[in-house]
């Protein structure tokens, strides 16, 4: 059974001296693993010891964060429906399943770019939700930002909350990082993708500004700095999985052993910076079943005929080809605004062709 997201995805909007099964999600940080036994708990309040899978430094902070461990929980949430919305007419849409240990299933198992992303998207969910859940007031140990003081400008003065991005970016990464302490390749590239997902942020932080003054004149602006939304984050973590940089893994001997690294596969291209996401093996081609890479296919997926990209029927069915099937939808029509102040539609039936891939 697919499904967008397991139950236990939804956050709890409860905390007293615990945190609910909503944070099970957090186990996957290593491997995105979360039990699907554990779908019918719900919002019942568990203890941070009572999570499975966490590491000794993920339970301290758990316990030491316990106030804001459900923002933790809602960017994981939405890291996998943004996920879900940059990959829906891909070959793999980034489905999650509710019958497996893992979110994703074993599609996450190899080092590819869909790796890279997944790891991105959710560092950067968890640091943007924890930011905002902070200047909202939601929590007593963070707040506003209040380092960006000093002469902003002429015309304008630091006002609002600006949101304090570095406490968001520190604890996704004191969370989600603690997993990745092994000398081992897939560590060190799930470090580094970790890190993009959160300086993307950075990156993309805005001052927002109200104006001040009689009749709606701006003589005065006060500005704070914001976060945009996380669409925006999304958009730009997918262009940087379209770019991604092929890495190769060297090992070193060190005083503690054998130390995995990776290197850029090709020296002709530009070495990739921190902003950049990295992988070292190869995607499946994700047309086919094979319960092996978790890949569930594309028969039956919804093709547009009418594109040339990835989302049309001749690329996202493989060459296989399509069905074509008419549909019936009942829709709002002739609408007509009547004073003061409603609007009045009639209901239309409208046959669409719906196109699926063989």
């Amino acid at each position: 059974m697919l499904i967008f997201c397991p139950h236990s995805c939804e956050p709890s909007t409860k905390v007293k001296a615990s945190v609910t099964a909503s944070l099970l999600p957090w186990v996957f940080f290593r491997s995105l693993a979360i039990g699907h036994q554990y779908s019918s708990l719900g919002t019942q309040p568990i203890l941070c010891g009572s999570i499975p899978g966490l590491v000794p430094k993920q339970l301290r902070f758990c316990r030491n964060y316990v106030e804001i461990m459900p923002s933790v929980a809602e960017g994981v949430k939405i890291g996998i429906q943004e996920c879900q919305h940059q990959f829906r007419g891909r070959r793999w849409n980034c489905t999650t399943v509710n019958d497996s240990l893992a979110i994703f299933g074993p599609v996450l198992d190899k080092a590819t770019r869909e790796s890279a992303f997944v790891h991105a998207i959710a560092s950067a969910g968890v640091a943007f939700a924890v930011t905002r859940s902070c200047a909202e007031g939601s929590a007593t140990i963070c707040g506003c930002d209040t380092r960006h003081k000093g002469s902003p400008g002429e015309g304008w003065k630091w006002g609002g909350c600006s949101e304090d991005v570095e406490f968001g970016s520190m604890v996704s990464r004191e969370f989600a990082d603690a997993r990745e302490n092994r000398p081992d390749a897939r560590s060190a590239m799930n470090r580094h993708n970790n890190e993009a997902g959160r300086t993307s942020i950075i990156e993309l932080m805005h001052l927002k500004c109200k104006c001040h003054g009689l009749s709606g004149s701006c003589e005065v602006k006060t500005c704070w700095w914001s976060q945009p939304d996380f669409r925006v984050i999304g958009d730009y973590l997918k262009d940087k999985y379209d770019s991604a940089s092929e890495m190769v893994v060297e090992k070193h001997r060190e005083s503690r052993g054998w130390v995995e690294t990776l290197r850029p596969k090709y020296n002709f291209f530009k070495a990739p910076t921190e902003k950049d996401l990295v992988y070292y093996e190869n995607s499946p081609n994700f047309c086919e079943p094979n319960p092996e890479t978790g890949s569930f296919g594309t028969r039956d997926r919804i093709c547009n005929v009418t594109s040339h990209g990835i989302d049309g029927c001749d690329l996202l069915c493989c060459g296989r080809g399509h069905n074509t099937r008419t549909e019936k939808r009942k829709e709002k029509c002739h609408c007509i605004f009547h004073w003061c102040c409603y609007v009045r539609c009639q209901e239309c039936i409208r046959v669409y062709d719906v196109h699926t891939c063989k």
